[in-house]
């Protein structure tokens, strides 16, 4: 079995992992960012074996310059896409922001009591 039949390359900005919809960026941003095992990664995505999580690291390893900038291209559309979400956010995000506004506003009301 060859490195590459652990994926589909869907696209050059979407490689997968086969049987799965996980992303390689998802392995790689906890192994490199969050400095997670292989074995905590593949605790946290059920979908996922063992083996799938250390081929993904050992892909990138073995193209590590092209993966750099995959990564590096993925985290800044999460960054546009979050900008985007806080200049229009949609209805439940607004609601849910009232929500935790009252709830703040609830506990710091009760802090204030119980002096």
């Amino acid at each position: 079995m060859q490195l590459e039949d652990y994926f589909n390359f869907l696209a050059p900005n979407d490689i997968r992992l086969k049987g799965t919809r996980v992303g390689i960026e998802t392995i790689l941003y906890d192994f490199i960012h969050r400095a997670r095992t292989p074995e905590e990664i593949a605790q946290t995505y059920p979908s996922l074996t063992l083996e799938q999580v250390y081929a993904t690291i050992l892909y990138y390893l073995h193209n590590k310059e092209a993966f750099s900038k995959y990564l590096a291209d993925w985290l800044e559309w999460n960054h546009q896409q979050v900008k985007a979400q806080q200049l229009n956010p949609s209805p439940t995000a607004i609601r849910m922001r009232k929500l935790r506004a009252e709830q703040r506003k609830k506990i710091n009301h009760a802090q204030v009591s119980s002096r």
